[in-house]
């Protein structure tokens, strides 16, 4: 065992891919949690889907297989989207998730025609832009491994600088407006942030795959907490417990992907919080539920038998 795992912590490639998905489950747990919170789960899988063009239109500019390049592209497109969803809710009739659901149809949509173009012309097939559906963590390298470092000290120091104003924001946009704060600003900084985050994890998990990282160690955390605070922690850590779990699990099995694995992995860590969580759990809520149906059993009985008792007085007082 201890070989296996020394065998790991010493092959470089290794090393980078666990790092590298550790950080990008943590940092995604923290952005996701507010993303929750805030009943905007659709937004994840909508940047990660818009994302598509972006990357497919800086290949196109460049000709040239640069990661950098793709994720600049990537963030753009994001970027783009989400003030579309904002023009979109602002100037018609349409709610927030029918507009998430129409930008990112759109934006996947010619994002796939440009893919299918690109793919077509003469040295497409070498592009490696279809990696970027369901992601080749396998292809991280030391640079990758900075960026995610990065990309994760922003986020964490975003959301300790802004955690009050983020927490007015997701539960009471009005009180937070009412107090003065810039709640429109506040909202577009999460939605900021959350663009870095899925920009990050596109290279690792895919478009398809990535908004998953964002909602599920969220979900899951928020079934053993009532603290927001704590529930952001525990999301940091599902989410980094996801990419280490996905990453082993695809160093021992061979032709196994990363990115998927530790999706399900992360599913995994929310149907055992949703079954074992103390208070949120399904068998915690079925426990109480027959505690209480006892309890109302045991009122029941010992009401009918104070009833009958008295009866049986008042008879036995007649009779005499």
């Amino acid at each position: 065992m201890w070989n296996w795992v020394l065998s790991i912590l010493t092959d470089p490639n290794t090393r980078w891919i666990l790092l590298g998905c550790l950080l990008l489950g943590f940092s995604s747990g923290i952005i996701g949690s507010f993303t929750f919170l805030r009943r905007q789960s659709l937004m994840g899988d909508t940047l990660a889907h818009a994302a598509l063009p972006g990357i497919c239109i800086a290949f196109m500019l460049t000709e040239t297989k640069s990661v950098g390049l793709f994720l600049f592209g990537a963030l753009v497109a994001g970027i783009i989207a989400t003030f579309g969803i904002s023009w979109i809710t602002r100037y018609s009739r349409i709610k927030q998730d029918a507009a998430m659901g129409i930008v990112l149809t759109v934006f996947f949509g010619i994002g796939a025609v440009m893919l299918t173009r690109i793919q077509q012309g003469a040295g497409g097939s070498q592009s490696g832009l279809d990696k970027y559906l369901f992601g080749q963590a396998a292809s991280m390298v030391m640079t990758d491994v900075y960026v995610m470092g990065g990309v994760c000290l922003v986020l964490l120091i975003a959301c300790l600088v802004w955690f009050k104003e983020f927490k007015l924001v997701s539960f009471d946009p009005g009180f937070a407006r009412g107090m003065g704060l810039p709640v429109a600003m506040l909202e577009q900084l999460i939605l900021l942030l959350t663009v870095i985050a899925v920009v990050a994890g596109i290279q690792a998990v895919g478009v398809v795959l990535v908004a998953a990282l964002l909602v599920t160690p969220a979900a899951a955390a928020r079934c053993w907490t009532d603290s927001l605070a704590l529930m952001v922690v525990l999301a940091g850590l599902f989410g980094a417990l996801s990419g280490a779990t996905g990453t082993v699990f695809s160093t021992m099995v061979p032709n196994l992907p990363t990115g998927p694995v530790t999706v399900l992995a992360a599913t995994v860590l929310f149907a055992g919080s949703a079954l074992l969580a103390p208070r949120r759990g399904l068998l915690a809520r079925r426990l109480r539920s027959i505690q209480a149906r006892s309890a109302y059993l045991r009122t029941e009985h010992a009401a009918v038998q104070t009833l009958s008792a008295q009866r049986n007085g008042q008879q036995e007082r007649g009779d005499v």
